[in-house]
């Protein structure tokens, strides 16, 4: 959680209690949890209304097709059996043999 640790997150409500001490802590709390309730609706709200400016046409686009780094995954590291290479049954050459030629390619 945020690169946080047991230990970590330990050390935050050891020093929260001594800040804040045990009458306003549970107050806090609640506080915390109701702005990143209010967020998480705020965030919703926006994606519902860039979906429906979006139109019919992109319905069905999720948000993390557009990050690059998604669009590299899925496009270039992913191994599916899709592609050629995966299709074709591969071997390894004797010692002499020449590999195979595909005019198509060069």
């Amino acid at each position: 959680m945020l690169g946080m640790g047991l230990p970590e997150i330990g050390v935050v409500l050891v020093v929260a209690m001594l800040v804040f001490g045990p009458d306003k802590l549970p107050e806090l709390a609640k506080q915390a949890g109701g702005f990143v309730r209010t967020l998480r609706q705020m965030a919703d709200n926006a994606k519902n209304d860039l979906g429906r400016e979006l139109g019919e046409d992109l319905s069905g686009l999720n948000l993390r097709d557009l990050d690059p780094r998604e669009i590299v995954r899925r496009n270039f590291l992913d191994d599916d059996d899709t592609t050629p290479a995966a299709t074709k049954e591969s071997r390894i050459l004797r010692p002499g043999e020449t590999p195979p030629y595909d005019p198509e390619s060069t």
